[in-house]
C-alpha cells in the first residue's frame, strides 16, 4: 500500500530528531573521557538483531565502545573501535546521542551511532572474548547496565525509518582571508589551517561510506572535496548550482539541484558554503528542529537523513579535527 505524504511526515514528527557534536564535545565537563560506540545491527531494519559484546575484563555485557585515541574524531573512533573489538566493518547512520556517567572523579561521556554491518568477522580478543547476535528486546535483557537500555529504546526508534538517503552536506574548509585577497574571490585557496581540515574530513566522513561527491565551483569547496575524493577514488561532481551565487540568483534551481541528488539515494557528499546549507536545510522546514541561525562552521558537516524526499533527521559535527 502507498503511503500518503501525510502518514511520513506524522511519522518524521515522531522518529525525527536534530543531534550535535560541539568543537570541544570534552568542554562539557570539568574532567571528561571521551568515547564512541555503537549499535551494530544487522538484517532488516523493521526486525534487526544488535551485536553484543562481553568484556572479560569487566565481566559484562554492553554495547562496543571505546575511548578517543589523540588525533581522533568521534566518527573515526566508532569506525577503529568496532573494528577492533568486533572484526566487522560497518557504515555509520545516525547519530543516536550520548550517555554520562562518573567513572573515579571523571565524568564519561560516550556518543552512540547506528552501524549497519557490511562485512567482517568476529574473533576473540583481549576486549571482547564474545559477542552475540539478538533482537533488540532480547538485547535489553542481555545488557549489564541500564544506560545501554536507554541506548538501545533510542535505537529502535530510529531504526523505525531508516533513510533511502544519507547526505553528508559539508561546508568548505577555511580559506585565506578575503580581505588580503584581491583576485577573484571564487578562486581562494584554503589556508593552512583549512588544508588540515580538509585532509580530517577523510576520517570523519569515510566510516559513512559516502557513494558519490559533489562540490560547487569556488576552489575552497573543490580543495575541500579533493582529498577525500582521492582517499575513496570517487570522482567529483562540480555543479554551480550547489554554491552561493546560485542561491542569491535562482534558488529555485538550486534547491532542485540539491534535491536531485536527494532523489539518487546513496550517500552523497556535498561540498558547498555558509549561505546556500542553512537555507537549504531550513526550505524543507523540518518539524523536529529549530531553523533559525543554524551553524554552519567552516568544515562543520550536516549529516542529513531523508525518506522519501522528506527531510526526517539532521546531526550536526561542528568540527573534523581531532577532539581536543
Amino acid at each position: 500500500m502507498h503511503e500518503t505524504d501525510k502518514d511520513i511526515s506524522s511519522k518524521s514528527f515522531i522518529s525525527g530528531r536534530l543531534q550535535h557534536i560541539p568543537v570541544d564535545p570534552k568542554a562539557e565537563f570539568k574532567r571528561t573521557t571521551l568515547a564512541a560506540g555503537a549499535i551494530l545491527w544487522r538484517g532488516n531494519p523493521a526486525a534487526p538483531e544488535v551485536a553484543l559484546i562481553h568484556r572479560p575484563h569487566y565481566d559484562d555485557w554492553s554495547l562496543p565502545k571505546g575511548k578517543v585515541d589523540p588525533g581522533e574524531s568521534l566518527p573515526a573512533t566508532v569506525a577503529r573501535e568496532l573494528w577492533e573489538e568486533t572484526g566487522y566493518k560497518v557504515k555509520l547512520g545516525k547519530l543516536v546521542g550520548k550517555v554520562t556517567y562518573p567513572v573515579q572523579g571523571r565524568t564519561k561521556v560516550v556518543y552512540y551511532w547506528l552501524a549497519q554491518v557490511l562485512s567482517g568477522e568476529f574473533t576473540p580478543n583481549e576486549e571482547a572474548d564474545e559477542l552475540v547476535w539478538m533482537p533488540i528486546e532480547q538485547a535489553r535483557e542481555r545488557v549489564t547496565y541500564q544506560l545501554d537500555e536507554d541506548v538501545l529504546d533510542k535505537a529502535a526508534k530510529r531504526l523505525q525509518l531508516i533513510p533511502d538517503a544519507l547526505v553528508l552536506y559539508v561546508r568548505h574548509a577555511r580559506a585565506h582571508n578575503r580581505k588580503n585577497w584581491s583576485g577573484d574571490d571564487n578562486l581562494r585557496p584554503l589556508d593552512k589551517k583549512g588544508r588540515r581540515q580538509a585532509e580530517m574530513l577523510i576520517a570523519e566522513l569515510s566510516p559513512y561510506q559516502p557513494t558519490a561527491i559533489y562540490s560547487a565551483t569556488p576552489d575552497r569547496c573543490l580543495n575541500t572535496a579533493a582529498p577525500i575524493a582521492d582517499e575513496l577514488n570517487l570522482p567529483v561532481h562540480v555543479d554551480a548550482l550547489l554554491g552561493d551565487d546560485a542561491w542569491l540568483e535562482q534558488p529555485s534551481k538550486a534547491l532542485l539541484a540539491f534535491k536531485s541528488i536527494v532523489a539518487r539515494g546513496g550517500t552523497p557528499i556535498i561540498v558547498s558554503q555558509g549561505l546556500t546549507i542553512p537555507s537549504v536545510i531550513e526550505s524543507y522546514a523540518p518539524v523536529f528542529m529549530d531553523t533559525e541561525d543554524l551553524n554552519v562552521k567552516k568544515s562543520s558537516v550536516w549529516v542529513l537523513s531523508f525518506l522519501e524526499g522528506e527531510l526526517i533527521g539532521a546531526d550536526y559535527l561542528a568540527s573534523p579535527l581531532p577532539v581536543r
